[in-house]
């Protein structure tokens, strides 16, 4: 589920521009639909491409189309040294392109979007539907200066080439000396 909300945040994500953007190429994941802002509110069904009637009732969304899989993240912020601590620990049910192979090697890439951004990654694995991670990254930065920032993840692919599969983001208002656990839905890597 996506927040379409706008946002005021620095580096929040331009959902309208890049997750839904149907002028781009279509891919496995995708269908393109033809506009429907056009046909009145009265009409049940339109003509597709081909011409032929279909219930705007009918379209729906198969799986590959509806969930890129989901990345499960801990964070805590450890006040007395001004550290934050992330853990990226799964990558569950995730999907990439035929493109990639039948097991390409995934690693998830942070950035924590900063005036001067901060990244990181994890080691590579062997992509399944259960990726374990279990790998935490740790930086000395002020808690006032992370609380108005977002922490993006970028679901890449090592083999056979470096490549965006996908991406999530979580806004970092309410760290905690409390150690909180994410699971992030990962969307189609922005244009």
């Amino acid at each position: 589920v996506s927040d379409l909300r706008p946002s005021a945040l620095p580096g929040s994500l331009d959902v309208s521009r890049s997750m839904f953007d149907l002028r781009s190429p279509p891919h496995r994941f995708m269908k393109r639909y033809d506009s429907v802002s056009s046909v009145p509110s009265s009409t049940s069904s339109r003509k597709d491409s081909q011409g032929s009637n279909r219930s705007l009732d009918t379209i729906t969304l198969s799986g590959d189309e509806r969930d890129f899989g989901r990345l499960n993240v801990k964070l805590c912020y450890v006040s007395s040294v001004e550290q934050i601590w992330i853990t990226v620990l799964h990558c569950k049910d995730l999907s990439w392109p035929s493109s990639c192979g039948e097991n390409p090697h995934i690693c998830v890439k942070g950035i924590l979007t900063l005036p001067k951004p901060v990244h990181f990654k994890s080691s590579a694995k062997e992509g399944c539907n259960d990726i374990e991670f279990m790998e935490t990254f740790v930086f000395a930065i002020k808690l006032q200066s992370l609380q108005a920032v977002r922490l993006v993840f970028k679901i890449q692919t090592q083999t056979p080439r470096k490549k965006t599969i996908g991406e999530c983001s979580l806004a970092l208002r309410e760290l905690s000396s409390q150690e909180s656990n994410h699971w992030l839905d990962i969307s189609p890597p922005s244009k």
